[in-house]
Formats: structure tokens, sequence, C-alpha cells
């Protein structure tokens, strides 16, 4: 099978058990909007807070850390559904590991679950879905817990 994400560490050490979550994840998310037989891929950064409080600050002028940043490649109707010959980048998730490790606490749910939700919540936005609406938000969170259950991450 081939690879559907790159994963790149900014100010916290590389991790295997990180990286085998994001592959289960990925693969489930590609399988299920249909993109496994494209030339598509993930661009994925785990980071600590001061870096991905740089890139919030930077790009959506937001002076403080948050726990998972998207930045899609495509408008929603764009993405392509079949192999060009090119691979391509669907788009950038940068998730904060230590904002991972303490919404798990807070949520009284495993650090998996909570990495295994955040990247599904960045894979949805790159797919052009938002949470903006009620209404969105329900269809939005109703895909990710999909793809959570389909993956045996649910606590």
């Amino acid at each position: 099978m081939r690879q559907l994400a790159d994963v790149y560490y900014e100010g916290i050490e590389e991790n295997n058990e990180y990286e085998e979550i994001i592959n289960i994840v990925t693969e489930a998310c590609f399988k299920e909007e249909k993109l496994d037989n494209t030339d598509l891929y993930l661009s994925i950064t785990l980071s600590d807070e001061a870096y991905i409080h740089k890139i919030n600050k930077e790009i959506r002028d937001v002076d403080k850390p948050t726990d998972v940043l998207s930045f899609p490649m495509f408008q929603k109707e764009e993405i392509p559904k079949t192999k060009t010959g090119i691979e391509d980048v669907l788009g950038d998730i940068i998730i904060c590991i230590p904002i991972v490790e303490k919404q798990a606490i807070e949520y009284s749910h495993s650090f998996k679950r909570e990495l295994a939700y955040m990247l599904v919540h960045g894979f949805y936005h790159l797919m052009g879905y938002d949470h903006m609406t009620e209404e969105e938000k329900n269809v939005m969170r109703e895909k990710e817990e999909n793809i959570l259950e389909k993956v045996k991450i649910t606590e």
C-alpha cells in the first residue's frame, strides 16, 4: 500500500506510535471518502505549542496556540477522485501534541483517541467541511465519529 501521509516534526521528538495511529486513521479516511484510488496524500506536522502558536498568529492572526490547523490545497468540488498520474498533497494538517495530551485528560479519553480525532477533524476540513453552523457541525461530527468507530479508536 502506498504511503498516504508524510509526517514531519516541529519541536517534538519523532514517535513511531504517533505515526502508526496516523497511518491507520489516514487510510480509513481515504477509503471512506473514496480517495484511496487517487494520487493524493496528506502533509502532517506534529508540533509543540510554540510552533503552532506562530503559525496560528501568522496565518489566522490568532495570538495563541491551538489543537489543530488545516490548510486545504483544493476547493471541495475540485478534489480529484481518480488517479491523475501526478502525486499531489490534499492539504497540510498541523497537530499540537502537548494540547492533544491536555485535551485527552480534559475529555477523559485516551491520548490515542484525541490524536486520531484531531487528524480526522483536520482531514474533514481539508475535504471542505466546517462547523460554523449547528447543521455543519452535526454533519462533520457524524463523519468524524464514523471514522473513529471504523478504526476502533473510541475511548
